[in-house]
């Protein structure tokens, strides 16, 4: 060979070397750096995993997640702590008699003990009075001890259409998606959210080991390990999971549903902190019971809506959009409220009006106070949609944002289609195509209460590690003026009259006061409305703004506004949270 040829191919035999050389380095460092990242990132989950295959554990833990709290760190699953049987069938010497004792003291045939006594440690679903806890533990048996079990579910949850429920992960594409998505280990079968807080917030929530369980070590032939015996481990912080900080406050909550659950068949209430836009309630009719157990019978009989976050949901307003249209003929100079109008009742054209004597002639502020739709039909028809559409942006009307709570858009939520020109006098009413939720509405209320400043309503506070520290927080968002304090001014003193001389008397609240808008949409051609209020209180001074729907109802005046009225009684006593 040339000594040409031979540099030849000494330079390009050398070339491949050092690329094949290059390119199972790169292979090399990026193995280690994966293995990096599961020694760092996952070393104490696998580490804990490869711990599990040498005992056998039974956490004392019905469903390991994080928990739901509200804005004072109550619970509002109600999770709870209660004592059980706790039973390590390997350990038990004589299982027919551990069957009869534990039989006579908790009152059941001992046949209902049996199939707890074969197989993995199990607890006993049996509530015990301390008198058994004493028993059960003078006696002294062999594999079987009384220990605090942690209960997410209590005996009344709250606000559980914005808590959302739990489903176990049925498939592996589920499963696959889990873990892609997810730096947490997920098995089939395994707890995870399906709705609300729960679904939005699954990765946080998901815990990476218990945080109490009982353990008995084993040998590779499933004996127990002589000498190890059982351990307890209580109260440990788990690294992994996260707790879920709103703003609700529980106190609030609970007056709203107590009035809810006697007042409100079908419907959703909203409770507004009016200075910070904050959510303190959020209740929706009908509701569930939330515990696994217990949601099949729901989904087989539940009544159609039951599993709705109404409060979230897209209604037609009714009158209570009537609020945009006299915040913008005012803003705009085309009315005063001292503006005299005629209401001719049933013989009004081309929308009649509710009191069908008709009001007579009437100024703009008493046609508000009244809700007369012939008046609001002609300063709607002289405004214009592009007015009109204007101000229900400012308003908020086409922002479903919730601060914390990511609820997806409903696109059913145009306010384009107010320009055609065959809806504007519907429009104007708050019919047609003008949709908005329950929360959108105490936001537009609350605007009025908080001196022409819109601020988005707010859900969630903070997500706390397991140790209580802030690890993310939502801040409230920052407002913005909608209405000069002129108008605000003007639509206060007509939103107070509402409720001292107009149709939402009913909503009045003595020594106080109080302001809002009744509105009473129609359903359908039957004469079922879906009946509002939507105000504040105490009218010089606001602390809460409460939207109340009540579906199926009368009217606002007389459905709605007594719901309002109630609850405000309740909470206003309350010290602040």
């Amino acid at each position: 060979m040339k000594t040409a040829e031979k540099e030849w191919f000494v330079t390009v035999y050398g070339k491949r070397l050092l690329f094949l050389f290059s390119f199972f380095l790169l292979a090399f460092a990026l193995l280690l750096m994966h293995l990096g990242v599961i020694q760092i990132g996952r070393g104490e989950q696998y580490a804990f995993l490869a711990l599990e295959r040498q005992t056998r554990s039974l956490y004392l833990e019905d469903y390991p997640r994080g928990d739901i709290l509200d804005r004072r760190g109550q619970s509002l699953t109600g999770r709870l702590q209660a004592n059980r049987v706790v039973v390590f069938p390997s350990l038990i010497p004589d299982r027919t008699e551990a069957a009869r004792f534990l039989g006579t003291v908790l009152g059941v045939p001992a046949d209902r003990i049996s199939p707890y006594l074969t197989g993995d440690p199990a607890y006993l679903p049996r509530d015990l009075t301390p008198g058994m806890v004493e028993t059960i533990r003078e006696k002294g048996m062999p594999g079987i001890v009384v220990l605090p079990v942690s209960f997410r579910y209590g005996p009344r949850p709250l606000a559980v259409q914005v808590v959302g429920y739990l489903g176990r992960v049925q498939s592996r594409t589920e499963l696959a998606a889990l873990q892609n998505s997810s730096g947490k280990a997920y098995q089939l079968n395994d707890w995870i959210g399906q709705a609300g807080l729960e679904k939005f917030y699954e990765q946080e929530l998901k815990a990476t080991r218990p945080r109490d369980a009982a353990r008995l070590f084993v040998d590779a032939a499933g004996r127990p390990v002589p000498g190890l015996g059982l351990q307890f481990a209580s109260g440990r912080k788990d690294p992994g999971r996260r707790h879920v900080v709103t703003t609700i406050d529980a106190r609030i909550q609970q007056v709203v549903e107590n009035v809810m659950d006697r007042r409100v068949k079908k419907g959703a209430v909203v409770v507004m902190d009016t200075r910070t836009g904050d959510i303190l309630a959020l209740a929706s009719r009908p509701a569930y019971d939330p515990r696994p157990e217990a949601l099949p019978g729901y989904l087989l009989t539940g009544e159609k809506g039951t599993f709705m976050d109404q409060a979230t949901a897209l209604f037609q307003p009714g009158s209570v959009f009537k609020v945009v249209v006299a915040a913008a003929a005012l803003a705009e100079g085309l009315v005063t409220p001292d503006s005299r109008f005629t209401c001719r009742g049933s013989a009004d054209e081309p929308v009649r009006c509710w009191y069908g004597p008709g009001h007579g002639n009437i100024n703009f502020s008493r046609a508000f106070a009244e809700s007369c739709n012939p008046v609001f039909v002609r300063v709607g028809l002289e405004l214009g949609p592009e007015k009109i559409i204007e101000y229900a942006r400012r308003f908020g009307l086409d922002n479903q944002a919730i601060t914390g709570y990511p609820v997806t858009p409903d696109p059913r939520q145009d306010l384009g289609l107010i320009a055609a020109s065959h809806n504007l006098v519907n429009s104007s009413l708050g019919q047609g195509p003008v949709l908005a939720t329950p929360v959108q509405l105490a936001a537009m209320i609350n605007v009025l209460a908080n001196n022409g400043t819109y601020i988005q309503p707010r859900l969630v506070m903070e997500l706390r590690d397991d140790g209580g520290r802030p690890v993310r927080t939502f801040p409230v968002e920052k407002g913005h003026r909608v209405l000069p304090p002129s108008v605000v001014a003007q639509l206060r003193e007509m939103m107070e009259q509402v409720t001292t001389r107009g149709v939402g008397r009913e909503a009045y609240l003595p020594g106080c006061g109080s302001a809002g808008k009744t509105g009473s949409a129609q359903v359908d051609g039957h004469g079922r409305v879906n009946a509002w209020f939507s105000g504040y209180a105490p009218v010089h001074d606001p602390r809460y703004t409460i939207t109340v729907l009540v579906r199926e109802g009368i009217s606002g005046g007389e459905s709605a506004a007594p719901v309002f009225r109630e609850i405000m009684e309740q909470i206003l006593p309350l010290p602040p949270a």
